[in-house]
């Protein structure tokens, strides 16, 4: 299995079977995110060197209006898409085997999880995983502390209240919060100038 394949498996959402060849190339995925991972959150770069850091994680370039404050963690790293003018602040978890895809304009808080994979519900299968997609609208703003499960997607201008946990679509210029989150309201018209 390479790389594409591997990624063609996730994207089309089947299982990764708990010690099979999918699984078995996964490891070896993880260790290269832990290791641009370890060098992205020791010592100090620049902007400029973090994104070409970030760009190795990822496995393709990231526009030069991306903005990361480490520390940042993934064990992958693979499947995740930046649009422009992205930010993410410090102590984020991206599990986005499952694909992560953030919108131009995506605000990410401090310590967001985005966790795309679950396990098989069966005891005798646990090891399995089930993988799907996070997909993060334009401008969308989650706040600190929020984890988003997988399979979600974030309309585009949604605000993710600080500590929710999202489980389901988030509609677009709306307002989320709570565990599990639920929508809080509308923004205005006047909020959306």
């Amino acid at each position: 299995m390479d790389l594409q394949a591997f990624l063609d498996h996730l994207n089309q959402g089947k299982p990764v079977q708990g010690g099979g060849e999918a699984h078995q190339f996964m490891h070896g995925v993880s260790q290269e995110a832990l290791r641009i991972t370890a060098e992205i959150n020791t010592g100090y770069h620049t902007p400029e060197e973090l994104r070409k850091l970030f760009s190795q994680l990822i496995g393709q370039p990231v526009d030069e209006s991306f903005g990361l404050f480490p520390p940042f963690h993934t064990d992958c790293g693979k499947n995740i898409h930046i649009g422009k003018n992205v930010f993410i602040n410090m102590g984020c978890k991206f599990q986005d085997q499952g694909g992560i895809y953030l919108g131009d304009g995506a605000l990410i808080g401090h310590n967001v999880v985005l966790a795309t994979l679950n396990h098989a519900k069966s005891p005798k299968d646990r090891s399995s995983m089930l993988p799907a997609p996070i997909r993060i609208g334009k401008h969308v703003w989650i706040g600190s502390n929020a984890t988003v499960l997988p399979g979600v997607t974030i309309g585009d201008g949604a605000i993710v209240a600080a500590g929710a946990v999202v489980t389901h679509d988030v509609p677009e210029n709306t307002i989320v919060g709570g565990v599990p989150a639920r929508v809080l309201r509308h923004l205005s018209e006047e909020e959306l100038q």
